[in-house]
Parts: structure tokens; sequence; C-alpha cells
């Protein structure tokens, strides 16, 4: 349990980038302000370390924000005899719910079983999934017939269906996720600056001693001085490595092989209901799920090999007609291309194996990687969401044995620490699939009620105070904050958070004293809802 200031911190620009330029040494710098990023932070701020995270674009706008939005232990990995990251994920899966219930909670989902065998046969494996679970179990894994899933699952496809299995996991909305971590960590006195693109390591006797940075919104070139740097940067990790390599003469082998999962999202009206669909096994081998998320629901998702990383990938055609052909094969209604309300793509950094062939990578280890360098640089990689929190404790013990951090800094103690906005315990808490609003912020939204129009709505599910308080309490700088990773009107419907654009504009100018324009946003907006020419 944490108690925190009643008051939401400030997250002014220039208050950030005067601390930053004072020249401290801290005993932490991290570069990449993901979900491993921020988790480092949180946790190493939480020991009482001096931290500071610096984030080149904005706090998840990669990998992070661009999940399935499921806290899970990963039914795929059991069936693949990954044992240990399951049983890890389930235990954090239960800390996840437990530090911020109005942005993670329980979800049950149906396999439906079209075959006599599937029910009993996956079942069975979802029985062992409870029993890994122990007392961090969300409910019983149940056999259904035909009725019973049909009840849970409305639009489900009602010939040749045997009946189904049902078991329990958990959603969560991941970029407000992040920011919430973000927050956290800043209220435990960390220094977090996203917009602050880390361009090049300071090596001092052969050892990293810091990273030169730029402030991308002011141009401002920063030095700034630590003992421990950490690369958290996902796909991106191979980069700083090897200029890291360079500095020092050392070659340095790739780490990342980078997959894309694209996702499609729907009017819920292709699946009502309080469960989730999922297919164990699709005509790739992969699972896919339909999510009821905010309103909507989620298709997905793909899992393609890819030998580029961009910040903004596109869909590849295939995987669209993928993701469709496959959900209609499982609904009565079968969504098409013109049902689409967002397209959203992701890259995952798996971590190569050690002879990678550069085959198909759903067979690759979602387990994360920590590496230290000759010069001392500490790259994290891998992982998943769930883990978030275990891979902080992971990375800081290493920087700990290598001598990077004190050996007698503070234990860990973050698996029970809720995160800034968490309701007290047992206060209800809005279901995840219900469209989006103020439920989001959790304790704070007495102090989102008191900013000037709290009652004027922009879009569905977002309001002029909403953006007031994410330009002064939540590190918004541009309109693609807002309406990507404040609100999540641009994954839930690109034409809603396109026509809302140009009100966030004005509304962001006023409050940041500048000029903020909507054009970036609205061509992204358009790449949102178009799909590739299948």
């Amino acid at each position: 349990m944490q108690a925190y200031s009643s008051t939401p911190l400030h997250t002014a620009r220039p208050d950030l980038i005067a601390r930053l330029a004072q020249g401290q040494q801290y005993d932490l710098a991290i570069i990449g302000g993901g979900a491993t990023g921020l988790g480092v932070a949180l946790d190493a701020a939480q020991r009482g370390l001096s931290v500071v995270l610096l984030e080149s674009h904005d706090f998840a706008k990669g990998t992070s924000s661009r999940s399935t939005k499921l806290v899970h232990g990963g039914v795929r990995y059991l069936a693949q005899g990954d044992i240990k990251l399951v049983r890890e994920a389930l235990h954090e899966r239960a800390n996840l719910l437990h530090n911020a219930p109005h942005l993670a909670q329980p979800l049950a989902f149906v396999m439906p079983s079209y075959r006599w065998w599937e029910a009993p046969f996956y079942g069975i494996g979802l029985k062992i999934y409870d029993v890994l679970a122990g007392k961090a179990g969300l409910g019983a894994t149940e056999w259904l017939g035909r009725e019973r899933t049909g009840a849970c699952l409305p639009s489900v496809r009602q010939d040749g269906l045997f009946g189904g299995v049902k078991y329990w996991d958990g959603q969560f909305d991941d970029a407000r996720l992040a920011l919430a971590l973000a927050r956290t960590a800043a209220a435990h006195g960390a220094l977090l600056v996203n917009y602050c693109e880390a361009h090049g390591l300071v090596h001092e006797n052969g050892r990293v001693a810091g990273v030169q940075c730029r402030d991308t919104l002011g141009g401002r070139q920063i030095a700034v001085r630590a003992n421990c740097v950490i690369n958290a940067t996902g796909v991106w990790v191979d980069t700083l490595r090897a200029q890291d390599g360079a500095l020092s003469g050392s070659a340095t082998r790739p780490l990342v092989s980078p997959s894309q999962g694209v996702h499609l999202v729907v009017d819920r009206e292709f699946l009502p209901g309080e469960h989730a669909l999922m297919v164990p096994r699709t005509s790739d081998g992969r699972v896919l799920f339909a999510v009821p998320w905010l309103g909507k629901l989620i298709l997905g998702t793909t899992d393609t090999a890819r030998a580029d990383v961009v910040r903004e990938p596109a869909p590849f055609a295939e995987e669209v007609a993928f993701i469709l052909d496959e959900a209609g094969k499982y609904l009565e209604r079968a969504p098409r291309r013109e049902d689409v309300r967002s397209v959203w793509v992701g890259l995952r950094p798996l971590v190569k194996p050690p002879a990678d062939d550069g085959g198909p990578t759903k067979g690759i280890s979602r387990e994360h990687s920590v590496t230290v360098s000759g010069s001392g640089l500490v790259t994290v990689t891998g992982g998943k969401w769930t883990t978030y929190r275990a891979m902080a404790e992971s990375v800081l013990a290493k920087c700990a044995r290598w001598n990077l951090l004190p050996t007698t800094m503070a234990a860990a103690a973050t698996a029970h620490l809720r995160l800034v906005g968490a309701p007290a315990p047992g206060a209800p808490t809005t279901a995840l699939r219900e469209a989006p609003g103020e439920h989001l912020y959790g304790s704070e939204v007495e102090w989102l009620r008191q900013l000037p129009g709290h009652a004027n709505a922009l879009a569905p599910g977002l309001t002029e105070a909403m953006v007031r308080f994410a330009a002064r309490h939540e590190y918004a700088r541009t309109v693609e904050d807002v309406l990507a990773r404040r609100s999540r009107l641009l994954f839930l419907d690109a034409r809603a958070a396109a026509q809302a654009a140009p009100a966030v504009a004005r509304l962001l100018s006023e409050e940041l004293g500048e000029a903020v324009s909507a054009d970036e946003f609205l061509e992204m907006a358009r790449r949102y809802r178009t799909l590739p020419a299948p």
C-alpha cells in the first residue's frame, strides 16, 4: 500500500528540462520509456536510488501501447512447455490486477469447440493453468455445453459447435498503465522526460559514464551523467549496443528478432456480451483473440517476422486478410474490411535464439534477456507486459552483481505497490470492456472534475477536462499523445479521433502556451483507418 499526495504532480516541460540540465550525477539513467524502462525506473526510485529516464518520443509510443491488451500467463506458452514463464506471469498477473484495479481487471475467455476432442483436450491444459496460478487464480476453468457456450458468446457460429471451455485471465489499458508507472516513479523522485532523445553514450576510461541527449521539442543538448546506464529501447536496443561496441572497439551480435503483430478493431455488435473469444490454434498455428475492450472489439493478432524496424509499421495485406478470415470462421457475422474502425501494428522485441535461421517467430521464447557489455552498458529486451515488474527486479539484481549499483540498496518492494490513481481496496471499478470514460482515472477523478470543460465532450469518452489533465499532469505534448495514449480514441475509432483533433490541438495550445498543430496527427489517423489493398 502506498499513499500519494492528494494533488497530482505537475509535468510542466520547462521544469523537467531545467532539472535535467542541473548536472546531477544519477545512480541510474534509463533510455527508453516503454513498459520495461518505466518498470525499472519505478523499482529503482522506490528503493531510493536517483533515477533519470529519457524517452525519444512519448512514453509507450511503440510496442507498449500496441499490445492485445491482455494481462495473462500465456496459454500458448503452456502448450510450448514453458512452465517457468507461465508460473511467473500468473504470479505477476495477480500483482498487476491488485496494484492498478482501474486499469487491469479479470476477464473471462471462452474457447469454442468444433471438434469433439477439443474441449476435453484444451480443458485439461487450462486446468493445469489453474493449478499453476494457485491462490493467484481468478476463477476455475469450466467445461461448457453447446447452450452455455452460445450464451457466453451470443454471436459465435452455431454450425458444428460441440461446446467450449471457459477460463480466466486479465485485460488492461496498456498505454495508461505505462503512464501510471511513469507518474508513480515521479512521485518517488525519479525524473522522467519524454521527447528527449539519447543520441550518444558518454565513455570515460573505457566505461559508460552517461548519456548525451537532446530535447527534441526545444533543441537543447544536455549531457547526463550516471553510474549505470540501462538500454531499454525495445526493438531498437541493437542500435545503442552497436554504438557502445564502436566506442569500446568490440563487435556486437544483433540481439533482437522483431515480430510484427497486427490488431483490427470493430464494433462490439460482432461479439456482444461479457466474454472474450479465444481460438487456441489458427491455420498458422497461432492463437487468435476477440477481446471486448473500451466499448469495441479487438481482433488479433499476427506474428510476422520483420527485418526492418520503423516507428509506425504498416500492416501487410495478408495479415489483415488472415485476421478477418479466421474471425469469420467463428462468428456468425463475419467482419469485413469496411467494418474496421482502426488498425494498429506493434513490433515485439523477441530475443534471437543462438542459431537464428530467420524463420517464423511464433516459436521464439517470450522470456526477457539482460546483458552487460564490457563497458558496462546494461541492455534489457524481450519479455512481455505482464512480467514488467519481475523484469525490473531482474535488471537491478544484475546491475548490483556487476557493481554498477550499490549492493546495499533496499530490497525490491513493488509487488504490492499500488500505482498513482489506484482506487482504495474494495472500491467499485467499471469494467474495461465498457466504453471509456472517467473510470480510467481511478482515485483522481475528483481532480479531473474540477478542471474547466468537465461536461464538454469532444468525442465519445473524451472531455475538454481530460485534455487539460493530460497537459498538466500526464506529460502530454502533442495531439497524438492525447488521442492515442491518454485517451485511446485513435485505437478505437480513427475517424472519430481525426474529428476531435482540431479541438484537442486548440486546448493543448492554450494549456502549453505554444502553438500545437493537428496536421501530423490527421495524417496518422488516416493511416490507422486505411487497410492495405488486398
